[in-house]
């Protein structure tokens, strides 16, 4: 049965104000995020039910479940400045150099599936997003300020590639959950924008990835709500990974530019110089 037009615009745009809902208050209350996900794991039962089947599609859940946990975790050691062994552990720098590494296996995931679905152009754009990712821990760290967040100094040109590129990716991919995935996207995009704060978008993209998956696992209704399927076209698919392959290029080589001529110091900041040893200080207190 076709979905009339109304339920898309209603759905969506009930799921998008609950995304931006669900971020901030992630965001504010950084404990309850941690055990948030943690206890998320006791509904695995209702997986088998939500019809997750396979190996591949309960490793991508636990692949970005139990780095969500990671993050509570760090947010709370950093923030708290709490102590003990395991606490000072999760205050190192490994622990952005573990993000770090989790986005960029996430985006070459999604590189090598476009690859094997022809989707060259932007498989390209998605290759290239890996190069820009901004290295730990000079543009990473917790955050000692409210609500220590994890920030990630990407730029809003980045950001905005990057949800241009993965909407290409899931369009060729999954079409069935392409508008319930472009809302996860677009939430993520906007959230940064109203705060002013382009840093905050892999914390946004973090928790709106970990409850659309969560939410799917558990009681999959997107399909009977926001099923993109029948607008689904090869040409759109084709056009659209050229215009992403177009605009990461130039970014690359401005990108480049910054870290050739130390300009990224505060261009991926925004003007906000910060001093690194003290960054790496408020990671690390051992090296205070």
């Amino acid at each position: 049965m076709a979905i009339p037009a109304w339920m898309y615009v209603v759905s969506m745009s009930a799921y998008m104000a609950f995304l931006l809902f669900f971020i901030g208050f992630m965001r504010k209350y950084y404990k309850f995020s941690m055990y948030f996900f943690l206890f998320s794991l006791l509904t695995f039962p209702l997986w088998l039910n939500g019809g997750v089947e396979g190996w591949f599609r309960w490793a991508k859940i636990l692949s970005v479940i139990l780095p969500t946990i990671v993050v509570g975790l760090a947010r709370i050691a950093v923030y708290e400045q709490r102590k003990g062994r395991f606490w000072e552990f999760l205050q190192k720098d490994w622990v952005l150099w573990f993000f770090y590494g989790i986005l960029f296996l996430n985006i070459m995931e999604a590189t090598i599936k476009d690859v094997t679905l022809g989707n060259y152009f932007n498989a390209l754009c998605g290759f290239l997003l890996c190069v820009t990712i901004p290295f730990p821990t000079k543009f990473w760290k917790i955050s000692t300020e409210p609500h220590g967040d994890l920030i990630a100094y990407t730029t809003a040109a980045w950001n905005f590639i990057y949800t241009s590129w993965n909407a290409c990716f899931v369009y060729a991919e999954s079409p069935v959950y392409f508008f319930s995935s472009l809302c996860i996207l677009l939430a993520a995009e906007i959230y940064p924008i109203i705060k002013g704060r382009p840093e905050l978008y892999i914390i946004a993209r973090v928790y709106t990835l970990a409850i659309h998956l969560l939410l799917r696992a558990c009681l999959d209704f997107f399909p009977l709500i926001m099923d993109a399927s029948p607008f689904h076209s090869m040409e759109v698919l084709k056009i659209w990974g050229i215009i992403n392959a177009i605009m990461i290029i130039p970014y690359v080589f401005w990108h480049m530019w910054q870290l050739h001529t130390g300009k990224a110091d505060i261009s991926f900041r925004r003007g906000r110089v910060e001093n690194v040893e003290e960054a790496s200080r408020k990671v690390n207190p051992a090296l205070a």
